[in-house]
């Protein structure tokens, strides 16, 4: 019979160890291998993304917002009084001249008060000439009276003299003659007083007089005040130029300083733009601005900025600068770009989708060939409406994709196909 080696056995499981050992050691360096392995770059249709060149050389900082046509010469039409819209005669878009009606109004109510007015003057008036005629007649019966008091004084006086001198012959006594002067000199104090009298009465007519004039003064100041009220019921437009709204409809009620429409002068009109705050920070006074209104280009010149932003923009003035192109109207939709500043000698590319201001973006840079891209850190600087300044991370002539690259943020390459 067969005797078993010992030693044989034991080479066998040596043998066999030593290949389990190797297996291990060979799946372990696969799975390392494979965990240092990159994952595969995605691919893109080139054709599908928004590539952009770097430059050198002159960038134009500016900013873009939309906004409106203005007039700068608006003037609204408020209601002098309280009152029904009876009737509209014409609406926005209509040419007007400073006398043209454009609304007809009623208020019986202000209707009366004029006429009683009218009738308040009239009456002011009968009074002063019944007055002045009373007058008058006292100032004769005065003077009448003044006349008749000299006569008499003149009259006693040569009395008194005759009698005087028939005395000092000694015709008549000497009481006779004293008589006769105490009654001259009696007459002649009353005619004083007289002559007194009528000069007052004088001054006194004058003064009445006044009073009622005054009163016919203020009658016709209040009968010219309902009288204008009443002519306001027919509302003009107040200046020449064109009929822009009309804020009131036929049968409505408005009351005493409502606006009722706008007139505004379509020959001197103003860009007003909504500017972002993130760039109104850079908008000064003076600089030159282009107004597109999509029929033709205005210059213009920044002429006031809100001091207050309100919902994210300031609203800036630009006022315009020379002919305006056919179709510019208050309240057209325009849009306007405002220059900041020229930079000169600067790195700059179209701005990218997610390219902020002074900010570290990752853009993914074209390969020599074109037909891969790798992530690279860029850093931006000052920026305009279509380009930004490149202060590092790029150089003249990379091309770069500046279109939304979301969709790779876990990839460092991509290849284009």
């Amino acid at each position: 019979m067969d005797i078993p080696r010992k030693s044989a056995a034991r080479k066998r499981n040596i043998k066999r160890a030593v290949y389990i050992v190797l297996v291990v050691i060979a799946g372990l360096g696969v799975t390392a291998w494979l965990r240092k392995l990159q994952p595969a770059a995605p691919s893109v249709d080139a054709g599908t993304v928004w590539p952009g060149t770097v430059k050198q050389g002159e960038m134009v900082r500016n900013v873009r917002g939309l906004g409106t046509l203005v007039a700068e010469d608006i003037h609204w039409i408020p209601a002098v009084t309280l009152g029904k819209i009876d009737k509209i005669l014409l609406r926005p878009g209509a040419e007007v001249k400073v006398d043209t009606v454009i609304i007809e109004m009623s208020n019986p109510d202000l209707q009366q008060s004029a006429l009683d007015a009218e009738l308040a003057v009239k009456a002011a008036e009968a009074s002063y000439t019944d007055l002045k005629v009373q007058l008058e007649k006292a100032l004769l019966d005065q003077q009448a009276t003044a006349a008749k008091a000299e006569s008499d004084f003149a009259g006693a006086k040569m009395t008194a003299d005759t009698n005087n001198i028939l005395a000092k012959q000694g015709l008549i006594g000497d009481l006779i003659a004293k008589l006769s002067q105490i009654t001259a000199d009696d007459l002649g104090n009353r005619a004083k007083i007289e002559k007194q009298r009528l000069a007052i009465s004088d001054g006194s007519i004058q003064a009445q007089l006044a009073v009622q004039r005054s009163r016919i003064d203020q009658a016709q100041e209040v009968y010219k005040l309902r009288r204008s009220q009443l002519d306001a019921l027919k509302v003009r437009a107040g200046t020449n130029g064109t009929l822009t709204v009309m804020a009131v409809e036929e049968g409505q009620q408005v009351t005493q300083g409502a606006n009722l429409a706008r007139v505004a002068d379509p020959t001197k009109l103003k860009a007003e733009l909504k500017i972002a705050e993130t760039s109104a920070k850079d908008v000064m006074l003076g600089q030159l601005a282009s107004i597109d209104t999509h029929n033709g280009l205005i210059v213009g010149r920044v002429s006031r900025k809100d001091p207050a932003a309100v919902n994210g923009t300031f609203t800036v003035d630009c006022s315009l600068q020379g002919p305006l192109p056919k179709g510019a109207q208050p309240d057209l939709t325009v849009e306007g770009t405002i220059e900041f500043e020229k930079l000169t000698n600067v790195l700059y590319v179209e701005r990218p989708v997610h390219g902020q201001e002074n900010s570290l973006v990752s853009l993914f840079k074209y390969d020599e060939d074109g037909k891969g891209a790798n992530r690279v850190q860029v850093k931006l600087g000052r920026s305009s409406v279509n380009y930004i300044e490149v202060l590092d991370g790029l150089k003249v002539g990379d091309k770069v994709i500046l279109s939304d690259t979301s969709a790779w943020d876990n990839n460092d390459r991509i290849r284009l196909n």
